[in-house]
């Protein structure tokens, strides 16, 4: 997968960020790679377990400058002589001090499959174990061990993080994008309160391939994507360390919709969710009704493609809808109307579902005032204490 392809100045070489490199976790990651506009000697400028991204050359082609994050530590700039030279990292007194690196875990990649073979990816965040040590940090003094609380022989409550796009990759660290840096913080959170956590990249999404990216009978033509996310549900069901009656989701946007679908469909393995921003009826978000409707010509599969779409949706499952779910979006979304949760809502009301909703005031879909940023995550964690820690 290339991103953030540049020229350089002298019009030679490419420049440009890939999830590839010599370690096997490097899919899910992203490292600055460099390769002629007239030979192929693609090289990785940045192994190693870190992440950079957006590369580009000084005029003079002889310093590479990016951004860099870890597992612990948020994103930098940072400049590196493009001949074995060490990365020097800027601005790092811009990391408040009370920043608490030494306690964030380093998630590692999982893989388990769909109900219909399909390989599906995920960073799985693990609460540190009692008089132990964060996960992969070495040198750092003892992490204080989250408080949620244990079942049987030491099982914890769970929750699945489903990301938006869909053309998204969540990765093993901090984040390149904005919005997805605040969700990775998130799950880096409800790590520290004790939740074990999945943030699943689903089909649909980028990173693993064309096939990957553009499977058939997804979205509004059959969510078949939806197989990974109850596959993630089952898998973590099936851990030992995972107590199997707090298993929850969450996500926002796309995530927000299969979280929808997750509760719609499968409330006895989905506890409880929190559903930022979701698409909840395909046929009203995507036009597919509205569009055709009074067009003489259609065509001939066309109401096919409406109840496929319908069934596709999960309003069209409310009537099996039994787990608590708490509705987020903002008024002014420009990406989802904000007529989708309100409609929800209305459904889960009538089926007497228990619900909680949240009306961010003034703000879009991409929680443009950070505050607002905090404000969700912040509810979607406490709810998820109070549903799975009765406190």
């Amino acid at each position: 997968m290339c991103e953030h392809i540049r020229l350089s100045a002298d019009r030679q070489h490419l420049l440009f960020s890939a999830n590839t490199g010599s370690d096997p976790d490097d899919p899910d990651r992203r490292h600055a790679a460099m390769v002629s506009v007239n030979h192929p000697d693609m090289r990785v400028l940045t192994p190693g377990t870190g992440l950079e991204w957006t590369p580009l050359l000084t005029g003079d082609g002889k310093t590479l400058v990016f951004f860099s994050a870890t597992a612990q530590r948020p994103p930098l700039p940072a400049v590196m002589p493009l001949d074995n030279g060490r990365p020097q990292l800027l601005c790092a007194e811009r990391i408040p001090a009370d920043f608490p690196q030494d306690l964030l875990v380093t998630p590692r990649a999982v893989t388990f499959k769909a109900a219909d073979g399909v390989l599906v990816h995920a960073d799985l965040f693990e609460p540190p174990t009692e008089g132990g040590r964060v996960t992969g940090v070495e040198g750092k003094r003892p992490a204080r061990v989250g408080d949620a609380r244990l079942t049987g022989e030491g099982r914890r409550p769970a929750i699945i993080y489903v990301h938006g796009g869909p053309p998204r990759q969540m990765l093993l660290g901090w984040h390149y994008s904005d919005y997805y840096s605040n969700a990775y913080a998130c799950n880096q959170y409800l790590t520290s309160l004790g939740f074990v956590v999945l943030s699943v990249n689903y089909r649909l999404g980028i990173g693993y391939g064309y096939d990957f990216h553009r499977p058939p009978h997804a979205g509004a033509a059959g969510a078949a994507e939806y197989k990974d996310i109850k596959a993630a549900g089952e898998w973590l069901r099936r851990q030992p360390f995972v107590d199997s009656t707090r298993i929850g989701i969450y996500g926002g946007s796309y995530g927000g919709y299969l979280t929808a679908l997750a509760l719609a469909r499968d409330s006895r393995l989905f506890a409880a969710g929190v559903d930022f921003h979701g698409v909840h009826d395909w046929l009203s978000q995507s036009s597919l009704e509205a569009t055709f409707k009074d067009k003489y010509e259609k065509a001939p599969d066309y109401q096919l493609a409406l109840k496929t779409a319908w069934l596709s949706s999960p309003v069209s499952s409310v009537d099996t809808w039994k787990s608590p779910v708490l509705i987020i979006q903002g008024d002014d979304d420009r990406n989802v109307h904000v007529g989708q949760s309100i409609d929800l809502v209305n459904r889960l009301e009538k089926k007497g579902v228990p619900y909680e909703s949240k009306m961010i005031v003034d703000d879009t879909h991409h929680w443009m005032n950070f505050s607002n940023a905090v404000t969700v995550y912040g509810a979607a964690a406490d709810f998820f204490v109070r549903k799975f820690l009765k406190r």
